[in-house]
């Protein structure tokens, strides 16, 4: 599948990203625990350079928990802070103030050196489209303040958050990068929503979806479309056995893929089906 997707306010925001990031403390990058380098713009880390970095593993009530201790590990072992959470009910997002706290205490130090007691730390909050990022930064917040939703593409503008005393942040629209450099990053992008299904093949996602389940998280399939005897089994054939068994059905008996594979990727994003991480650390 070729997804492309890159309107023009994306060149328009990385300038402007590049300008804001000189006048903040901390980046704290969310990214979808379900696919933690996937979600994540290779783009950031230059744009970001050596400012100190927190990752968000939002959506973390979605993913595989075993996975994600492990993803936790492996971005520490980077030199980032780590925090996890749920934005939609507010788990872990309590933790923020304390983890940027953590991430800066050197800084925090220096500052508390200089007399500079009291001054708030600045974040900047990044995140590709579709990540949870305006629902993360309205729940720290307590307050809605930033505009959320569940279609990629909604924050356009620079916003400041004013947290409490002590911390304020930055929203910025959510960025995406020209070209996705491998075919499975792309598919992980379109299998959460970060990408529009208009400018996808819905059948063909789902059938790219059902195939890796198949493989990571056959019973997942098996609990809720019944399906047995999976194994070597085509995308396209396990979408049609889950159209039947739902009795989805076009006229004269056919199974009705399309309708299928929009309940498929409604149920996944939903969570509906389980906990899934679609990559691991030895992915990359």
């Amino acid at each position: 599948m070729n997804i492309q997707w890159y309107p023009g306010h994306m060149t328009k925001t990385r300038r402007q990203m590049e300008n804001d990031v000189k006048l903040v403390d901390l980046v704290a990058e969310v990214v979808d625990a379900r696919i933690p380098i996937s979600s994540r713009n290779p783009d950031i880390d230059a744009i970001v350079g050596d400012r100190p970095r927190l990752i968000v593993l939002n959506r973390a009530d979605q993913a595989d928990h075993a996975m994600t201790v492990r993803w936790t590990a492996w971005f520490k072992a980077k030199g980032c802070g780590v925090l996890e959470t749920d934005a939609k009910t507010g788990k872990g997002v309590g933790q923020f103030s304390a983890a940027a706290s953590h991430v800066l205490k050197d800084k925090l130090a220096a500052w508390k050196a200089k007399g500079q007691v009291g001054r708030p730390i600045r974040a900047m909050v990044v995140g590709v489209p579709n990540v949870g990022k305006s629902t993360f930064i309205n729940k720290v917040a307590r307050r809605k303040s930033a505009k959320a939703s569940d279609r990629p593409g909604v924050t356009r503008g620079k916003q400041w958050v004013s947290v409490d005393a002590g911390l304020e942040l930055l929203d910025t629209p959510g960025i995406l990068w020209p070209k996705f450099e491998d075919e499975a990053t792309g598919l992980h992008l379109a299998f959460t929503g970060a990408v529009k299904d208009e400018v996808t093949d819905v059948e063909g996602l789902a059938c790219a979806l059902l195939e890796l389940l198949r493989d990571r998280y056959p019973k997942a399939l098996e609990e809720r479309y019944k399906l047995t005897d999976m194994d070597g089994q085509p995308g396209w054939k396990l979408l049609e056995r889950c159209a039947r068994k739902r009795g989805m059905l076009v006229s004269g008996g056919d199974a009705d893929t399309e309708r299928m594979a929009k309940v498929l990727l409604d149920e996944f994003r939903g969570g509906k089906l389980g906990r899934f991480t679609l990559e691991t650390p030895e992915d990359v």
